[in-house]
């Protein structure tokens, strides 16, 4: 059956009875995006904290309805149940129905990342070229890390460049769990996540129990997080995050250990690295499109102040 879909742009303060309206009227469901997506205007929001939902100044709001609605008769119902919301804009089209469910599978596909590591959506077979390699089985749900972001990606590639056999590796923002898993299936005796998110933490404890290593793997929030040093870190949030947190994340770094600090876009790599650097030598930053990944090793002894 299709659809008839409502585009309709509005600011910000006006969203919430917008939204009241939409839904009262029957919507099936309400998009919220940036109006001025793909424009110099564009602002966006890459991580909202938990329980927030940021609005951009100007939003489009996208209604969906069932396919045998009026158009007509959605914009005199709207205009009567608030007279003051912008209909000049208002734009219809009717939208197929599809399975959602396989679109979206139908972009996620087995990646390799590089020598040896292979992530591979739950439910799809293994390719052959990953039959000799390490394959982590994944369900991101909806927590962060399918390996198809740039950042995920230079993170899986700096385990896998690792000999993590017998270590403990920390995965702060797991996410999904994809990094931790990773590093278990590369050899890591044990793993630790941490996530803000408790939609996170119970995708990496089912990912852990998907991937066979369910009592490898610890997960909390990071106030709960036991305070111990690990020889590898990753931490694959967002730079703000990363230079707010540096202190924590350098006091689980042993001595000697190595860092991973991702979510990193091109430009911010700079003051990152200085940052790090009371801490960390050998400190390298790694380019994929838009987005950095640095490295460092932990230095020994009292740290630089």
């Amino acid at each position: 059956m299709p659809f008839l879909e409502l585009s309709l742009r509005c600011r910000a303060d006006d969203e919430a009875r917008v939204e009241n309206a939409l839904n009262d009227l029957g919507a099936l469901s309400v998009t919220l995006m940036d109006a001025d997506a793909a424009t110099p205007n564009e602002r966006a929001v890459l991580e909202p904290g938990v329980g927030e939902t940021p609005l951009w100044p100007e939003i489009t709001m996208i209604a969906l309805f069932p396919g045998d609605t009026l158009p007509d008769l959605v914009l005199h119902a709207l205009e009567s149940f608030d007279d003051g919301i912008d209909l000049s804009q208002a734009d219809f089209r009717t939208v197929a129905d599809q399975d959602w469910e396989r679109v979206w599978m139908d972009q996620y596909v087995p990646l390799g990342f590089g020598r040896r590591t292979w992530i591979v959506p739950w439910n799809m077979d293994a390719p052959p070229e990953a039959k000799d390699g390490v394959i982590v089985r994944l369900d991101p749900g909806l927590a962060f890390g399918s390996g198809t972001h740039p950042t995920t990606a230079l993170c899986l590639e700096w385990l896998d460049s690792l000999v993590l056999r017998g270590k403990t590796v920390l995965d702060f923002g797991c996410g999904s769990g994809i990094l931790a898993l990773a590093a278990l299936k590369l050899g890591a005796e044990r793993a630790v996540g941490v996530d803000n998110d408790p939609q996170a933490l119970a995708a990496s404890a089912d990912n852990a129990e998907r991937n066979g290593v369910g009592t490898l793997l610890d997960v909390y929030a990071p106030e709960d997080e036991p305070a111990a040093i690990y020889p590898v870190v990753v931490a694959n949030i967002l730079a703000s995050a990363l230079d707010a947190l540096a202190e924590t994340l350098a006091a689980r770094v042993a001595p000697g250990g190595v860092i991973a600090l991702s979510g990193i876009l091109h430009g911010q790599e700079g003051a990152l690295i200085e940052r790090y650097s009371a801490w960390f030598e050998a400190l390298e930053a790694v380019q994929a499109g838009d987005w950095m990944r640095i490295t460092g090793v932990r230095r020994a002894g009292t740290r630089k102040q």
